[in-house]
């Protein structure tokens, strides 16, 4: 499984890709919007864990072009602020299946990849 986190924190997401790769998933890791389309141009995903407030760029932008060129991939935002927390988070964006709190336990993330970035079985 390939997972991008886009994450300003790079402490964060250097925790959460080190739980990820023990659980045997291959993680790229982007700070910022930029980094996170060229990956998303060049390469499939199947999750991306998508820091809402990113120092670089807009997290909705990375959204949207997940949306289009990797529809397939599944994302789960992460934020600390109430924005969103109405739910219209995943009115905006087609492929967004989770919102966690940045102090989510990496095992609950990893969980959650996990059971979002398996194939469907149909």
């Amino acid at each position: 499984m390939r997972v991008l986190i886009v994450e300003s924190d790079t402490a964060r997401a250097a925790l959460w890709r080190r739980h990820l790769v023990e659980a045997d998933a291959e993680v790229v890791l982007a700070t910022g919007q930029a980094e996170a389309a060229r990956t998303l141009l060049l390469a499939p995903v199947d999750v991306i864990i998508l820091g809402v407030a990113l120092a670089e760029g807009s997290a909705i932008a990375v959204a949207d072009l997940a949306g289009y060129r990797r529809p397939e991939a599944q994302i789960i935002f992460v934020s600390g602020s109430h924005m969103f927390t109405d739910g219209s988070l995943f009115r905006l964006c087609a492929n967004a299946c989770a919102m966690v709190p940045p102090d989510v336990p990496p095992a609950d993330l990893v969980a959650l990849v996990e059971h979002h970035g398996r194939p469907s079985r149909g």
